[in-house]
């Protein structure tokens, strides 16, 4: 690779940070990040980046705040140190659930922190499955969308009998992915009838489509406290479906979310590594999939003026 590309991680996710390195034969750059004694951040770029293209990594995931400002202070110090093009990866964005105003006097903030990111010095974005696909609209620098739809899809091919599976939408909101994903593999697509009353309480009606006697795959963007799932189980079972598997790109794995998984009747849950999974959150019925050879392949054409949707093509 060239000598002027440079990738820096925060503390989110340094283990897929490192793996991208490792992808593209290079050694992750040195940044120190402490506290002073007064809690505040301090952020040190600990190598040369001088008219050197720039990629840090960094998912928004809890303690999320902390993360957001970790990388705000990385980019602002990145532009400081007169780095030619600095790139925000974040493969988890956090705040694209807050897509839109639904509520009364609120902070439409997932435009927000994409304002805060092209202040603090990101010249571009490069992410993965946004919860909503107008987030990619929030941005005024050009923004690189990703997803691992390929990726899980290619999973389920290989492990799975096709030929009676249908791929479940938990809501209409998630039609348009489930139908990328369903369409991919080939298989027949359902849509649950969901109504959302709060954060965490949601509430299902109806199967549209067949689904009984089938084998059916949950798809979601992510995976936050599981309450969405335990409900399009339960309508599932009551559908008549033969057995339930979940695929999902971010396993955020929230409050309850593992006791739920652990004691679903789920047969097996495929997610990625976009956020760091503990031990803790590691149960027998999970298989992650590593991203970095998509991320690797988007820097590395980012970096030299290749398309990057070309790599879905």
């Amino acid at each position: 690779m060239n000598d002027a590309l440079r990738i820096f991680a925060c503390n989110s996710n340094r283990a897929l940070a490192a793996e991208i390195c490792d992808t593209l034969g290079l050694a992750l750059s040195p940044l120190e990040i402490s506290r002073f004694s007064n809690d505040n951040l301090h952020v040190q770029i600990r190598d040369n980046v001088r008219e050197r293209d720039v990629f840090v990594v960094q998912s928004f995931t809890e303690p999320v705040s902390d993360h957001i400002m970790e990388l705000m202070i990385t980019l602002d110090a990145l532009r400081s140190a007169s780095a030619r093009r600095v790139t925000a990866v974040i493969p988890y964005y956090s705040y694209a659930r807050s897509d839109k105003k639904d509520a009364p006097r609120i902070s439409i903030t997932g435009r927000l922190i994409a304002d805060m990111l092209q202040t603090a010095g990101a010249n571009r974005v490069l992410t993965m499955d946004l919860h909503a696909d107008q987030v990619h609209g929030f941005f005024s620098v050009p923004v690189d969308h990703l997803t691992a739809i390929p990726t899980i899809a290619e999973h389920f091919r290989r492990h799975h009998d096709l030929a009676h599976m249908v791929a479940v939408a938990t809501d209409a909101g998630g039609a348009k992915r489930v139908g990328r994903f369903s369409e991919r593999l080939g298989i027949p697509m359902a849509i649950i009838d969901k109504r959302r009353v709060s954060d965490t309480n949601v509430t299902h009606g109806e199967v549209v489509g067949n689904v009984k006697g089938r084998d059916v795959v949950i798809f979601e963007d992510e995976i936050s406290t599981g309450g969405t799932l335990l409900s399009t189980i339960g309508t599932l079972k009551a559908a008549g479906v033969r057995s339930i598997h979940v695929g999902a790109v971010h396993a955020v794995l929230c409050g309850p979310a593992i006791d739920r998984l652990r004691d679903a009747p789920i047969e097996s849950i495929v997610v990625t590594n976009t956020v760091h999974m503990p031990p803790g959150k590691r149960l027998d019925k999970i298989t992650q999939l590593t991203v970095a050879p998509l991320f690797a392949s988007a820097i590395e054409r980012i970096h030299s003026g290749e398309s990057v949707g070309a790599l879905f093509e």
